[in-house]
């Protein structure tokens, strides 16, 4: 056999290379042949061009966001939240809020850094900075620093992704003459913050794929790592960074996906070992970076403050200063007792009344005394605690413990608590609550109930204030409960109490709220017990973190009560109604945040144009037909469709919520939306050629190997676009920086009919 083809023999058995590595002698030889000097100048110049015009964005989106920032120099809007948030920071008090923590510990350091005492509240839309020394200016351009910074991170990103300076100047300047992303990121808010490690994700994860042929190498190991912090850093801001998760993560499995080809010759080995790195990058580690956000947190609020109601009792007894810490004591039998409800605040009350024999849907009650919820001290609120086993006459057996077997003595009727199957007065599927006189042995059953303490171990004494519970009916399983709905006339338009039969509702939990007096009668305060300095207790942070995670769920998706200014998601792309930020009546000024009309319209319609060419591109393949080049096709489906799909997983979500949404939750989106913009104008005006691969130096190559030149006519429609954004920013300018207008001006500025503007001037109409 001849050495020739012994070596084509050997190449055939040889097993496939990994896709990554597989070249022809004639590729190497182009990869090493040297830059023709004209192509490399004009390379250098395409790179001059392209810094100087990321420059240029950078400086002008400083300019539009630092313009009158110090007006008003009033409390606007959500500064109310976030503002305080940071006050209690530099205070280290203990807040609760429904997002994490990450973009309020940004705010409190910038607040630090520029002098910020921490001691203005916050209280309310319209107090004045000035009157209280507040270094808001600074506070504020921290904000608008990340705000501007995202205007060249957004050209990067489209620059990293192949596309001419034009186009990616075009994507750019939509989010920087945007005037609802100018108003959100120049105020004390979070959205700055969120927006930008949004892009980042994107930016770092554009770079991460471009080393897909330098796989783990230190450069693969780095872009990957950055995604993954940049990840956690835009979950840090706001829980819509989970958003931000399922946006790479998709494309993540789309990569994975093509890797586990086996037309690429790899191994079941190196598949697992590309899942495996990447379930480190892009979820452990960012998991790790997010724990941390939580652990300063935990660490800097070590006082008692607003947010420790929020908090269970076991919590609350790790912050120095806190009331349950402090003041809450020991139960003893035959202690009487004021109890309330965790989450309406009011008192378990009884009085003389019954129930009527009928109520108004005309079924039967049973007559007995009315239990009901007050919201006022009261001694009908006094209820004694009764022993249902003998208990020593002195010593630490007569302290009531968790899983005791209690009765509950109305102490104003002598009367003990009571349910019984019988419906409740306003929901007939749970049971009503009563009471029964203590002669009538034959009803005794029905007057036990097991105290159930939170969190609590066996043996555990039942404590006030700190001591939350579920008192559990030992007959039935049910629980005593309370909700928001008032009682008829009958009982005084008081708040229903009735048997919850799921155990498992968080609403079920009730607590002590003061000892009136002991056993004897005697004032609880003249009990002689043996007072010691009380040091927080530690909970692990483990304990607290999952806590504080349940919390934040729960009341994020409690928040649906009604707001003037909320919106449904279906208004968003096209602008349909903003909200009003502040307002001056003395001078007429108002701050409206609401998106560039015309930028966002020309956003929605990119991403309609896109749906269309791929459909129809799909459509003519099945019919055998190519109307696309293959390069092309493959940004589309590549690289536009990651735009595509960070949009769709920024903006679909919000149709399942129910909790109360405003326009700005819509700006990550957007910014997803002003990508696929620049990316579909590229496809309709762009001439696009390959990329000589004679030409590219190894850096090069790890671009998209289609690379685009503007033509004249496509110059020409570049900059039409960009003069509407323009001019549409500048129309709506005085809306957005709180400028003085009259009236007419005012009427002028509603361009919808939706948008909900004050001190529009009244129209008259001639007869």
């Amino acid at each position: 056999m001849s050495l020739a083809r012994k070596r084509k023999t050997d190449r055939a058995e040889s097993p496939a290379l990994p896709h990554a590595i597989q070249r022809t002698a004639s590729e190497d030889e182009k990869r090493r042949s040297p830059i023709p000097r004209v192509q490399s100048a004009a390379i250098h110049r395409e790179h001059i061009t392209s810094y100087a015009v990321a420059l240029g964005l950078t400086v002008v989106a400083f300019a539009v966001r630092f313009w009158r920032i110090s007006h008003p120099n009033q409390v606007v809007f959500d500064e109310v939240h976030f503002g305080a948030f940071a006050g209690q920071y530099l205070r280290r008090e203990y807040y609760f809020d429904v997002h994490p923590p990450l973009a309020k510990m940004l705010n409190a350091l910038a607040g630090w850094w520029v002098g910020f005492d921490g001691q203005f509240g916050f209280d309310q839309i319209g107090d004045n900075y000035l009157t209280a020394n507040v270094p808001y200016v600074g506070m504020r351009s921290f904000c608008a620093i990340l705000g501007a910074v995202t205007v060249p991170l957004v050209y990067a990103i489209m620059r990293e992704s192949g596309y001419p300076v034009a186009i990616a100047a075009f994507s750019a300047s939509l989010i920087l003459f945007d005037n609802g992303h100018i108003t959100q990121t120049r105020l004390i808010l979070l959205d700055g913050a969120l927006v930008l490690f949004m892009a980042l994700s994107l930016f770092t994860y554009v770079k991460f794929h471009q080393q897909r042929y330098r796989e783990f190498t230190p450069q693969w190991w780095f872009w990957l790592l950055a995604t993954g912090a940049s990840l956690a850093c835009t979950l840090g801001c706001k829980m819509v960074g989970l958003f931000t998760f399922m946006s790479v993560g998709a494309a993540v499995i789309w990569d994975l996906w093509g890797i586990m080809d086996i037309k690429r010759g790899h191994t079941i080995q190196y598949v697992y070992k590309h899942f495996f790195y990447r379930v480190i990058g892009l979820i452990i580690f960012p998991f790790l970076i997010y724990l941390s956000f939580f652990w300063v947190h935990f660490k800097i609020l070590k006082y008692s403050g607003p947010g420790d109601s929020f908090m269970s009792p076991a919590f609350q007894e790790t912050l120095q200063g806190n009331e349950l810490l402090l003041n809450s004591q020991e139960i003893r039998y035959y202690d009487t007792l004021t109890i309330k409800h965790k989450d309406t605040k009011q008192f378990l009350h009884s009085h003389p009344e019954f129930y009527p024999l009928r109520y108004d849907d005309g079924r039967i009650s049973s007559q007995g005394q009315q239990v009901t919820c007050y919201p006022h001290n009261d001694t009908n609120n006094h209820w004694q605690v009764l022993p249902t086993r003998e208990i020593p006459e002195t010593g630490r057996g007569r302290v009531v413990r968790h899983n005791d077997v209690i009765q509950l003595l109305h102490v104003n009727t002598n009367t003990l608590l009571l349910t019984h199957d019988v419906a409740s007065p306003l929901m007939p599927t749970n049971q009503e609550f009563t009471t029964v006189s203590p002669a009538d042995e034959s009803r005794r059953n029905d007057t036990l109930f097991q105290v159930q303490l939170t969190d609590a171990h066996e043996g555990e004494p039942w404590k006030s204030l700190s001591g939350h519970f579920k008192l559990m009916h030992m007959p039935t399983r049910v629980v005593l409960w309370t909700h928001a709905s008032p009682l008829p006339d009958w009982a005084f338009g008081q708040q229903e109490v009735n048997g919850n039969k799921n155990a498992l509702d968080r609403t079920v939990q009730w607590f002590v709220e003061d000892i009136i007096a002991d056993g004897t009668g005697n004032d609880f305060r003249n009990r002689t017990t043996h007072v010691e300095p009380k040091k927080p207790k530690k909970r692990s942070f483990i304990k607290k973190f999952v806590e504080l995670q349940i919390l934040m769920l729960q009341h994020n998706a409690g928040l649906t009560a009604s707001h003037p200014y909320a919106s449904d998601p279906v208004e968003w792309p096209f602008c349909l109604s903003g909200v009003s930020f502040w307002t001056d009546n003395e001078t007429n000024q108002q701050i409206y945040m609401i998106g560039n009309l015309l930028g966002w319209w020309i956003c929605a319609v990119a991403v309609s144009v896109f749906v269309g060419i791929i459909g129809a591109d799909m459509l003519a393949r099945r019919r055998g037909l190519d109307p696309i080049e293959d390069g092309i096709r493959n940004r589309m489906y590549r690289n536009t469709g990651f735009f595509i799909g960070a949009w769709a997983f920024h903006y679909f979500p919000f149709y399942l919520m129910t909790r109360q949404k405003f326009l700005h939750h819509y700006l990550p989106a957007h910014l997803a939306s002003a990508l696929v913009a620049g990316s579909v104008l590229n496809f309709i005006l762009v001439e696009t050629v390959n990329f000589p691969i004679s030409y590219a130096t190894p850096r090069t190559r790890l671009r998209p190997a289609v690379r685009a030149r503007l033509s004249s006519s496509a110059w020409v429609g570049v900059i039409v676009l960009l003069a509407i954004v323009i001019a549409s920013w500048l129309y709506i300018a005085p809306l957005t920086y709180g400028v003085t207008l009259t009236g007419e001006q005012v009427n002028a500025r509603k361009l919808l009919s939706s948008w909900t503007l004050h001190f529009e001037a009244k129209v008259t109409h001639d007869v």
